[in-house]
């Protein structure tokens, strides 16, 4: 199973069309990675998805970088009860 950073690296690429390379953890999903607010909304019903998690919505746009988003749905994760790999 890949990582938390893994896969939120590769929704977010496939999202916002770069290669999973291009995606760093420090990156800003807006000022680096061009994401406009539809794709943040879209980001985030993705990452719903790929983790079987809901998410506050608010909370989740709020969260502004790659890295951010690793720790963010890591921690629903662990809340929701979902097993994923750190």
């Amino acid at each position: 199973m890949a990582t938390v950073a893994e896969r939120v690296i590769a929704v977010t690429a496939q999202v916002l069309k770069v290669t999973p390379e291009e995606v760093k953890a420090e990156h800003s999903f807006t000022t680096d990675l061009g994401a406009e607010s539809v794709q943040s909304i879209e980001l985030v019903a993705m990452f719903e998805e790929e983790f079987g998690i809901e998410m506050d919505e608010d909370a989740a746009l709020a969260v502004e970088t790659v890295g951010g988003a690793v720790e963010f749905i890591a921690n629903v994760c662990k809340e929701q009860g979902v097993d994923v790999e750190q």
